[in-house]
């Protein structure tokens, strides 16, 4: 009983743990499957990257004074103004990413 009571909370943390991603799995597929309601071009400024197996993930300062993550597979010069997308699905899940 002893032996029980010392990995209750492990056990517990195992299961809280699990039920977070599988939550955040569901909540992806949720918005990858809402339609796209709105697209909009924005002027922004490549502050940083950071690269994750091949792939940029770039922090963009948003001409308004704001800033967001732009994941990218093409490389972009730090310092460079471009124009990001701001992409806003049915549900109000909102993301930026780079024009094709």
């Amino acid at each position: 009983m002893s032996d029980l009571k010392r990995s209750a909370p492990g056990g517990i943390l195992l299961v809280a743990g699990f039920a977070v991603m599988v939550s955040l799995a569901v909540n992806k597929w949720t918005n990858d499957a809402s339609p796209i309601r709105s697209i909009d071009t924005i002027e922004a400024t490549i502050k940083s990257v950071q690269l994750d197996h091949g792939r940029g993930i770039y922090v963009v300062s948003i001409k308004n004074g704001g800033s967001a993550l732009v994941e990218d597979d093409r490389p972009h010069l730090l310092g460079s103004r471009l124009n990001i997308e701001r992409v806003t699905r049915d549900n109000g899940f909102v993301f930026y990413r780079f024009p094709e």
